[in-house]
């Protein structure tokens, strides 16, 4: 008889599905499928961290067509009793119920600081933190405020959700290719936990956002700042077993971790 593995906490953000990219959305997506059944025995816990969705709109009773392999595996992963956490990122914001209803999968706003497994993390998506970016800080409060998202709920769905998409791809053009991991005080996201005031009570910062897989010890010398990188191109995932926390690659070419 094999000994059971070890139970593990795994996260994960920036899978971006409706997006093209190294490989189309469908075939990135059944990677991802693949990647969840291969952990699945050992999971414990799973957090997506944000921009699962490269657009996003819930009406009523419909949502964007598509994506139902990963739908349908978190269903399964729920269904036998594995925690599931989505917190939502700057391209699929505007998540409402249906995950709650469908998966008892809460959705998560904000950052949250929560002990996992004997240490502190602090978790989020990471978009509007820290100095700078005010313009899309800007964009973020009209794009959270209930009375916009009501007005746009009056579009068709394929007007409201074609213009998600437009609006998705625009913010990628915008953003372009991710600056390279090189001056730690130009990092809007290192400035934010430095500056957090309960820095010294905090393991690990952990977000997405920044699309690169990123693992930096902060100045006190005990908190890290963990970026999870992205499944655009990367594939890359952090994983937490209670002693070490690791950022992997699955089926990737890429294997750089910044910051170390």
């Amino acid at each position: 008889m094999t000994e059971p593995r070890h139970k593990k906490v795994f996260f994960v953000s920036d899978f971006h599905l409706g997006a093209d990219a190294l490989l189309c959305t469908e075939a990135r997506e059944k990677k991802i499928v693949s990647w969840l059944s291969e952990i699945e025995d050992e999971l414990d816990e799973l957090y997506l961290v944000g921009d699962v969705f490269d657009y996003w709109f819930e009406y009523g009773k419909v949502i964007p067509k598509g994506f139902s392999r990963i739908l349908g595996k978190l269903a399964a992963l729920r269904d036998k009793g594995i925690p599931v956490y989505f917190f939502t990122g700057n391209h699929d914001m505007w998540m409402f119920r249906y995950f709650e209803d469908e998966f008892g999968i809460p959705i998560i706003r904000e950052p949250i600081i929560k002990e996992i497994l004997g240490k502190t993390f602090y978790i989020g998506h990471g978009d509007g933190l820290g100095p700078g970016d005010k313009g899309y800080k800007f964009i973020k409060t009209i794009f959270s405020n209930p009375f916009c998202q009501w007005l746009f709920s009056l579009l068709h769905p394929d007007a409201g959700i074609g213009l998600m998409k437009f609006f998705s791809s625009k913010s990628r053009k915008y953003t372009g290719d991710e600056a390279p991991f090189a001056d730690p005080a130009r990092e809007w996201l290192v400035q934010y936990c430095e500056n957090y005031e309960a820095k010294d009570n905090i393991d690990y910062f952990v977000f997405g956002h920044r699309h690169l897989p990123v693992d930096f010890k902060l100045s006190n010398g005990v908190s890290r700042y963990i970026n999870l990188g992205e499944w655009l191109y990367v594939c890359s995932y952090g994983v937490w077993d209670g002693k070490e926390f690791r950022l992997k690659f699955y089926k990737s070419e890429h294997t750089k971790i910044y910051g170390m």
